[in-house]
C-alpha cells in the first residue's frame, strides 16, 4: 500500500489528505467529501466534520461502541455504530480492522464480524458486530472484553478476507469450529437464516468444540437454530471431558463428509490435520480454511533497531517482535488487514538492512518488498513507513 516517495516535513504531511477508505465505491458521498475538501482547504474535512459528530471523517473509518454483550466468561460481543462512509455489503465470514485509543496509543488488531451483511442498513439496524475472546497474550482483546464502555469511539478498517460463503450456498455444508473460531461462522448462520437458505434435512451440518459448555459462544442462539430448523443439526464436543475430535474417525459423525463443502476455523492444530485429512482423500478443493494467526518459525537473531523513514520514529525490538509490531509500538499507525501473512495490505519496501520472514526464516535485502505483519528485524534496517 506505502510507495516510495521522498521525505517531506510534518506540518506538510498533516495537511494532505489522505485517502479515504472505501472511496470510490459511493458516487454521492464522494461528491459531499470532495466539496467539503474544496470547503475548508487547506485545513482537512476532519477538522470540521469532528466538530459536528464523531464519526464523521473524511480520511478514515470510525464507529461508536453502543453496546457490549457477555457472551462467556471471556469473551464478549461488541455492538458498533460504524460512521459515515462505511457500507454493510460485506461478505459474511470476513473480518474487520478495530483500533482502541489505550493509554495513548492506538492499537489494532483484526476480528471476525459477527453480524449479518445487508446492502446499505436499509431498513435495518445500522451496526455491525465483532464477538472477541479474552486471549492471555492479547492487551486488545483482554481490554475489549473487560474495559471498553459504550459510547467508545474505534478506528475501523474495512472489512476484507476471502473465507466466506457464495450465495446461495452449496446444497450440503460442514461447519468445523473450535473455540473462538465459531464466529466467522456465526455471520454465515445468520446470513443464511435472514435469506431463509438454510434447507431441509442434511442441509448443514455443524461440530463445534470448546472445553465445556459454559465455552460455547452463541449456545443459547445454536440451539435455538437447531430447534427451528431442520436443515441444521449440532453437535457440541466439550474436549476437556470428551477429548479433541479425531477427524480420521470423522466418517462417524458425517458419513458423507466427503461429499460436503467444509468451512472450518478454530486451532492450528485442528486446522493443519484437517488439512492433511483432507489432501488424503483427494478433496482439498472442498476445505475452506481461516487462521486467526500466522504459523510461526523457531525465533533467531538479536533483533535491532528498526527506523520509519517518513516519520523518523525508531525503535529496538526482539527478533520475534514483527515490524508491524514496531511501527505499533513507536505510535505509528501501520496500514493491515489479516495481521497474518495472506491479504497484502501490509507490504512496503525495505529501504536498509535485513529483516527474516517469521514464518519461514527467509531473510528479505534491500529493495524488497515486504509484508511487515510476518517480518521481524534481522539487524538494524529501515522501512518505507
Amino acid at each position: 500500500m506505502a510507495k516510495n516517495q521522498v521525505k517531506i516535513s510534518a506540518n506538510v504531511v498533516d495537511t494532505v489528505r489522505p485517502k479515504v477508505a472505501g472511496e470510490g465505491r459511493n458516487p454521492a458521498i464522494d461528491a459531499v467529501r470532495a466539496l467539503f475538501g474544496r470547503i475548508t482547504t487547506p485545513l482537512l474535512p476532519d477538522d470540521y466534520l469532528k466538530l459536528a459528530n464523531p464519526l464523521w471523517s473524511a480520511r478514515e473509518l470510525r464507529g461508536r461502541v453502543v453496546e457490549v454483550r457477555r457472551e462467556t466468561e471471556d469473551s464478549a460481543t461488541l455492538v458498533i455504530k460504524p460512521g459515515w462512509g462505511f457500507t454493510f455489503d460485506y461478505q459474511a465470514g470476513q473480518y474487520i480492522g478495530i483500533g482502541l485509543l489505550v493509554d495513548g496509543r492506538w492499537r489494532w488488531r483484526s476480528y471476525s464480524l459477527t453480524s449479518s451483511p445487508h446492502a446499505d442498513g436499509a431498513g435495518r439496524s445500522r451496526t455491525i458486530t465483532i464477538t472477541v475472546k479474552a486471549m492471555p497474550e492479547g492487551f486488545l482483546s483482554t481490554h475489549l472484553v473487560g474495559g471498553v464502555t459504550p459510547g467508545t469511539i474505534v478506528r475501523l478498517a474495512a472489512p476484507q478476507g476471502n473465507f466466506v460463503m457464495p450465495d446461495p450456498s452449496p446444497a450440503s455444508v460442514l461447519f468445523l469450529t473450535g473455540g473462538s473460531g465459531i464466529t466467522p461462522v456465526m455471520s454465515m448462520l445468520r446470513t443464511l437464516e435472514r435469506r431463509d437458505q438454510i434447507g431441509g434435512p442434511g442441509h448443514i451440518v455443524h461440530i463445534h468444540s470448546a472445553p465445556t459448555e459454559s465455552d460455547v459462544m452463541f449456545a443459547g442462539e445454536l440451539a435455538q437454530l437447531a430447534r427451528e430448523h431442520d436443515g441444521y443439526r449440532l453437535t457440541v464436543r466439550t474436549t476437556r471431558t470428551e477429548g479433541r475430535l479425531d477427524l480420521s474417525r470423522l466418517d462417524d459423525l458425517v458419513p458423507d463428509w466427503r461429499e460436503r463443502q467444509t468451512w472450518a476455523c478454530g486451532p492450528e492444530g485442528m486446522l493443519t490435520e484437517a488439512e492433511k485429512v483432507w489432501q488424503a482423500a483427494g478433496i482439498g478443493d472442498r476445505l475452506h480454511l481461516e487462521r486467526f494467526a500466522a504459523s510461526r518459525t523457531a525465533t533467531h537473531g538479536e533483533g535491532g533497531t528498526v527506523t520509519f523513514g517518513r516519520s523518523g520514529k525508531s525503535v529496538q525490538v526482539d527478533a520475534a517482535t514483527s515490524l508491524m509490531e514496531a511501527g505499533e509500538q513507536a505510535g505509528l499507525r501501520m496500514p493491515f488487514g489479516c495481521r497474518m501473512g495472506i491479504c497484502q495490505s501490509c507490504v512496503v519496501p525495505l529501504v536498509e538492512g535485513h529483516v527474516r520472514d517469521l514464518r519461514t526464516g527467509a531473510e528479505h535485502e534491500p529493495g524488497t518488498r515486504i509484508q511487515t505483519c510476518i517480518s521481524a528485524a534481522s539487524g538494524d534496517c529501515v522501512v518505507d513507513v
